[in-house]
């Protein structure tokens, strides 16, 4: 494989990789910048390095992501070559700006962490036995369509649900938000709210649970996206956000339609007793139909209880009816594929998981058949 020349001296290194660039300051050897390509299809079979060590302006799970999409010639190349290659790909769709916003956020997140006192530190490493209920552990084990439909209802066309969290975990997450929120209060520490939705509620990944709700997405999310959301990417969920929503009479009481910024979210009900507030689902749109009528068979309104996950596609049109009564308070992870992102950018035909793309598709099969139809009896009349 030949790289192109953009003017440097070059420099045959005889590892397949061809014509590249060598620093000079440490003797590695990099393909030129203009020639970065990343593949259509992963490596399914390469494992990829650990980045977890390094000081990297992005996040080390979407190196190891993307690091399956490398040429074939790189993928056995040293890490710090890789880093490189990825890297150059990575600045072209994050401008400087946006890369300030993020060391900011990082400041701010540290600041945090170094000042809290977690309430219940075992939180913060994934404990899948104390966390989760049996028959979701099982189901993951076992890894297949199968298990995962053997815990799971489809009440309604890409809405799962399942039993998923122990109470004893809902009752610890619900005693760290609180105590977050006390010490939020007593420091006049400003936090940044979960989205422009909610005036309520906390980021779990900024004061330090983001390593398991990483973990949570990668061994347990993720397995069963590959199986039910590959069309938009769950196969490759490198990303998330992670935070609580609470509703209440002093709370949010409700929240608007509208759909998530992920390709995958999981919603799971902590507690505490409450009435009334049912989420209610309207159909997947991608962002040109997102306004279109909703049609009869993509209503569905589901009640939450206590432990209980719902899994659905971040574009699947859903909003939250008032809480009535009590006090209502959900874990959210907005699981996210870096790789569909950058593909969605140049996909033109969404009929794959837009219902109503799907229509318009079909209904243009029709005519062309109505048409092709008409034309041939036209031409051969019985």
């Amino acid at each position: 494989m030949d790289w192109k020349k953009d003017g440097q001296s070059t420099n045959s290194t005889g590892n397949g990789i061809g014509n590249c660039i060598r620093n000079g300051s440490n003797g590695v050897v990099y393909p030129p910048y203009a020639s970065h390509r990343l593949r259509l299809n992963p490596s399914v079979d390469h494992k990829p390095d650990n980045y977890d060590d390094l000081q990297l302006d992005f996040s080390p799970l979407l190196f190891s992501s993307l690091e399956r999409y490398l040429p074939p010639a790189l993928l056995n190349s040293s890490r710090d070559q890789k880093v490189h290659y990825m890297r150059e790909i990575l600045l072209r769709y994050f401008p400087e700006g946006e890369r300030t916003r993020v060391q900011k956020h990082r400041e701010y997140r540290q600041k945090i962490i170094s000042n809290y006192q977690p309430l219940h530190r075992e939180l913060y490493t994934m404990h899948a036995q104390n966390f989760f209920v049996p028959s979701f552990l099982k189901a993951i084990s076992e890894n297949s369509e199968e298990s995962f439909r053997n815990i799971m209802s489809e009440p309604s066309p890409g809405v799962f649900t399942f039993e998923m969290l122990q109470p004893r975990f809902c009752e610890m997450l619900l005693a760290e938000v609180e105590n977050f929120e006390r010490w939020v209060r007593e420091t006049k520490f400003r936090i940044m709210r979960p989205n422009t939705m909610n005036r309520f509620g906390a980021v779990l990944d900024d004061f330090g649970l983001d390593a398991m709700l990483e973990k949570l997405m990668e061994d347990f999310i993720r397995p069963i996206s590959r199986v039910f959301f590959t069309e938009v990417g769950g196969s490759t969920l490198d990303s998330h956000h992670g935070f609580v929503v609470e509703y209440g009479m002093d709370r949010d009481v409700d929240l608007g339609f509208h759909v998530d910024d992920s390709e995958v979210t999981l919603n799971v009900c902590l507690g505490k007793q409450f009435s009334g507030g049912e989420l209610f689902f309207r159909g997947v749109r991608c962002e040109k139909h997102v306004n279109v009528e909703t049609q009869p068979e993509e209503i569905f309104d589901y009640a939450h209880a206590m432990g209980r996950a719902v899994l659905h596609r971040g574009r699947h049109r859903h909003g939250a009816r008032a809480t009535t009564s009590g006090q209502r308070i959900n874990l959210l992870l907005w699981c996210r594929s870096s790789v569909f992102r950058e593909i969605r950018k140049h996909q033109k035909d969404t009929s794959s998981w837009c219902a109503e793309c799907q229509r318009n598709k079909k209904e243009r099969q029709r005519q062309a058949i109505a048409a092709t139809k008409l034309v041939c009896s036209n031409l051969f009349p019985s």
